[in-house]
């Protein structure tokens, strides 16, 4: 009986770490501007991937220019480069643009996304952003690059 105990409350103990780990890689909806703010500093002109990290730090994938593709680790608050890769690419830029993300995050909050984890674009020119709801249930909206409309919703 009392290994069973020990192993329930091991289990639970997990669980509730695995929850508090996943929250802090989310941001608030409202740290959008900031990160907008740091990537266009860091000179993006197109977005592949923005991921919310730990201690308000957040990863950015996209474009500097025609050539250049880059991903970076900056801290949100302070805006200092925390790990930096660039490749030099043929085959052009291409992803979102700042208004693309915010007119899609605009449909995410719309139902009801509080905290976002991550934001990417597909070559299908889906946009899919994952994160939570003030509850804290996951949530996951997808839109179409340039529109205003809902393609899915999935909530667990």
């Amino acid at each position: 009986m009392t290994i069973k105990m020990l192993i329930a409350g091991s289990l639970a103990t997990l669980a509730l770490g695995a929850t508090a780990a996943q929250a802090e890689d989310t941001l608030p909806v409202g740290s959008l501007d900031a990160v907008l703010e740091r990537g266009a500093a860091y000179g993006f002109t197109h977005y592949l991937e923005i991921e919310g990290k730990e201690r308000g730090q957040v990863e950015i994938e996209g474009w500097l220019d025609d050539e250049w593709k880059a991903e970076v680790r900056l801290s949100l608050e302070s805006g200092e480069l925390l790990e930096e890769e660039r490749k030099r690419r043929d085959d052009g830029p291409w992803g979102m643009s700042e208004a693309d993300i915010r007119l899609a995050m605009e449909v995410a909050v719309a139902e009801g996304m509080a905290e976002f984890e991550e934001i990417e674009i597909d070559r299908d020119d889906l946009i899919e952003i994952e994160g939570r709801d003030d509850s804290g249930r996951e949530l996951e909206v997808t839109t179409r690059r340039g529109e205003r409309e809902l393609v899915k919703v999935e909530r667990d």
